[in-house]
């Protein structure tokens, strides 16, 4: 957790979570990664067993901090707070999934990127070939399991596909993308990321073989990018969120329902 989080009160990291996760959707549709209503952006309440995700089948343009939904690590609406007389989002499960299982975990993105997607479609690992890849994921994107949206099978795949990997990234085979973060704002990043090399790679294998990196120069070049380039405040250089609560942070907030 971060300094500025151990300053702050339970409610000030959930309405900061909140302003963020609404936020950070905005970055889905300027990088084209969905469309009408699709995708999900959550949080992980820093020093809370919480999260925050947005409701389902609710226009991008709709979405406000005040209705986006505080769940448990169970994915249960907390009740009586802002936004819970609304449903979440149908990956709820597993999101709230990967964070019991990953507490390193700060953010977990879903998209439908097009390019992503069509290698999920095909259920073949994108191969680590340029640079970007090397630096960002450490090296091929994984396929996970087919898995039925609605319960925590997605997140069970996700969790067994990127453990102990490097990768970020998971293309969950025949549905699309999820992407990982230290925060919500890094698994946005990784999503675009994703998409990025998704598509660079898509239109070189369709001119020639592709040539994969030398695992040796893959490693150099990841280890590069997560130490030394960048500043030393970015999100995936901060400790990761525990997931012991705080003193004071079992009380479950509750309020009024906006």
């Amino acid at each position: 957790m971060s300094v500025l989080a151990q300053e702050q009160s339970l409610e000030e990291r959930i309405q900061a979570a909140r302003e963020q996760v609404c936020s950070l959707h905005a970055e889905l549709t300027r990088y084209g990664l969905v469309v009408w209503t699709g995708g999900n952006v959550s949080a992980r309440v820093p020093g809370a067993e919480l999260m925050v995700i947005k409701p389902s089948g609710v226009l991008y343009d709709e979405l406000r901090p005040e209705n986006m939904i505080l769940c448990t690590l169970e994915g249960e609406v907390v009740p009586g707070t802002p936004g819970s007389e609304r449903s979440p989002s149908s990956d709820t499960a597993a999101h709230a999934y990967v964070y019991r299982h990953l507490p390193e975990v700060g953010g977990v993105v879903h998209t439908h990127s097009t390019y992503a997607t069509a290698w999920a479609a095909r259920g073949e690992e994108i191969p680590c070939v340029i640079t970007a890849m090397a630096d960002e994921f450490g090296g091929p994107i994984p396929v996970g399991p087919f898995a039925i949206i609605g319960d925590d099978s997605i997140g069970r795949g996700i969790v067994s596909t990127l453990r102990g990997h490097r990768s970020r990234a998971v293309l969950m085979r025949g549905h699309g993308p999820f992407t990982i973060g230290a925060t919500a704002k890094d698994a946005v990043k990784a999503a675009v990321m994703l998409e990025d090399v998704a598509r660079t790679v898509h239109l070189a294998a369709q001119s020639g073989q592709l040539q994969p990196l030398d695992p040796l120069a893959v490693d150099a070049l990841y280890a590069r990018y997560q130490n030394v380039y960048g500043q030393s405040g970015d999100d995936r250089r901060e400790p990761p969120a525990p997931i012991t609560p705080t003193e004071g942070s079992t009380d479950v907030p509750r309020g009024t329902a906006n």
